[in-house]
C-alpha cells in the first residue's frame, strides 16, 4: 500500500498532533509558513514517500484538515 495526504492548509491551526501520531514520520510543520488566519501549519515532507495511509494523522486532527489516500502498488 502506498499513501498520501492532502492537508486543508487554511483550516490547520499547527497543532502537531498528526506530527506526533505518524508512525513513519511523513508530516511536519511548514517551515516559516503560515496559513491565512497565521497559523503554522503542517504538510508532507521529504519522507511522505514511506507513507501507508494508515490515517492516524486523520483520525487525531481536531479540526478534520487532512484527508489521507491509499492506493495499491504493483510490484
Amino acid at each position: 500500500m502506498k499513501g498520501a495526504i492532502v492537508v486543508n492548509t487554511d483550516r490547520c491551526k499547527g497543532c502537531s498532533l498528526c506530527v506526533v501520531a505518524c508512525p513513519k514520520q511523513c508530516i511536519s510543520l511548514a517551515n516559516k509558513k503560515v496559513n491565512v488566519h497565521g497559523y503554522p501549519y503542517v504538510e508532507p515532507n521529504a519522507q511522505s514517500d514511506a507513507c501507508t495511509g494508515c490515517t492516524s494523522c486523520a483520525i487525531v486532527c481536531p479540526d478534520g484538515c487532512i484527508t489521507v489516500y491509499r492506493k495499491k502498488v504493483e510490484e
